[in-house]
């Protein structure tokens, strides 16, 4: 019989009393919006894509990788929120670690593949580029010894390779964040925002504290850090988490909010690529030179963060609840299209790792493609539909594989 003083009890019920409510299930949401930047990424990163005067970051500050972030921030609270619960901190922090182990060795394979197939066009094709200059790889294959040992210890990070390392610092904040959760919320915010502060080289400078700005070096021959800076990036990543975890409640839709939201999105417009190029909004221009670390996207600008937030909320009202509107409804061909539409797009969601890693190098080897044929408006779009569908197939691919058939197999 258990004392009532126990002190292992008391604490048992004291957890129960505080804890938030946490999703363990996943929202079609979460996979729908992640499988869409999927296939924004491929399209911003094939070269010379005219698809990318027209996708979501031509219209605002924010763009596709605040999805990807954001919608992994989600889906991390689902898969390691449920393992800290279960297994407790230290486990908990151990399934982080398989995972930080997971996504380094992707981001290794993907480096070394795309490398080789630029090297491979430079070395057996005469064209009237260096494709290896595309990424700027020069001192890489000029000298590979020393900056070898710098990839793998991620001291050199070239551009293009970043996103995924970026991805990695974060998820090693996550066990801070969960052992700070056990004190509050209120904690955990805290740190979020102190850590984005000091982040930000546009604030830090004109108060002379430059060197309190956190960011990792990106090559040995110059002071250029990591493109995405993870320590700006993370504010995004943890307030998906936190939305997820019950750390922040749901906001209500009502017409306050999504006026508000549709507001602060259209404002957005004369700002924007677009405002400028289509609009003329040459004050704008001026604003944006001036004003830049608003909205950096290396450090992860206020402005940004305002925007996607906005831009988040009215898709979250927009889809309902579970994502209702989502789903197909009827019987008529345009139901069945679309619901066969939707479930291509939740799997590459669902597989968004390897659909990220497959995609940057198809971008590439795209790009090359259309180098030698030509960039008409009928090959560019007929290349991004290849893309898109080829996105499609590693994902059931991935899936497949992960399903494990051959133990179900006679």
């Amino acid at each position: 019989m258990t004392s009532v003083a126990d002190p292992a009890t008391i604490r048992g019920q004291a957890q129960k009393t505080v804890a938030a409510p946490v999703s363990h299930t996943r929202d079609i949401r979460l996979d729908f919006f992640r499988g869409l930047a999927m296939f924004i990424i491929l399209a911003a990163h094939t070269p010379n894509n005219f698809f990318t005067s027209w996708i979501p970051a031509r219209w605002g500050f924010s763009d596709a990788t605040e999805i990807f972030v954001f919608c992994s921030g989600m889906a991390s609270a689902i898969a390691f929120g449920r393992a800290f619960e279960r297994a407790g901190w230290g486990l908990g922090t151990a399934r982080v670690g398989y995972r930080v182990w997971q996504v380094y060795w992707a981001h290794v394979a993907l480096f070394f593949a795309t490398a080789a197939l630029l090297a491979g066009f430079d070395h057996f094709g005469s064209f009237d580029k260096t494709y290896i200059g595309s990424l700027n790889l020069w001192k890489f294959f000029a000298d590979p010894g020393p900056l070898l040992v710098g990839f793998f210890t991620l001291t050199y990070v070239p551009n293009y390779f970043d996103i995924l390392p970026m991805y990695m610092v974060i998820l090693v904040m996550m066990p801070l964040m969960m052992a700070l959760s056990r004190i509050s919320p209120w904690a955990v915010f805290g740190a979020m925002g102190l850590i984005w502060l000091l982040a930000q080289r546009a604030v830090l400078e004109p108060l002379g504290l430059i060197d309190w700005h956190l960011g990792f070096p990106a090559e040995p021959w110059s002071d250029r850090k990591w493109f995405f800076n993870p320590f700006g990036w993370q504010l995004i990543f943890f307030t998906g988490f936190a939305f997820m975890r019950g750390w922040l409640p749901k906001p209500p839709v009502n017409r306050l909010l999504i006026g508000l939201a549709l507001f602060l999105v259209l404002a957005n417009i004369p700002l924007s690529n677009i405002g400028v190029r289509e609009f003329g909004f040459d004050w704008a221009r001026e604003w944006r030179i001036d004003n830049r670390g608003l909205f950096n996207k290396s450090d992860f600008g206020i402005l940004r963060y305002v925007h996607f937030l906005a831009l988040a909320y009215l898709c979250w009202a927009a889809a309902g609840e579970g994502g209702a509107r989502l789903k197909a409804v009827g019987g008529g061909m345009g139901a069945r299209l679309w619901s066969g539409l939707l479930a291509m797009i939740l799997k590459v969601g669902q597989q968004s790792l390897a659909v990220f890693v497959f995609s940057m190098f198809f971008a590439r080897l795209s790009g090359f493609v259309m180098d030698q044929i030509g960039r008409t408006t009928w090959n560019m779009t007929l290349a991004n539909l290849i893309g898109f569908g080829a996105l499609i197939v590693v994902a059931y691919t991935v899936a497949w594989f992960k399903g494990q058939p051959w133990r179900a197999a006679k």
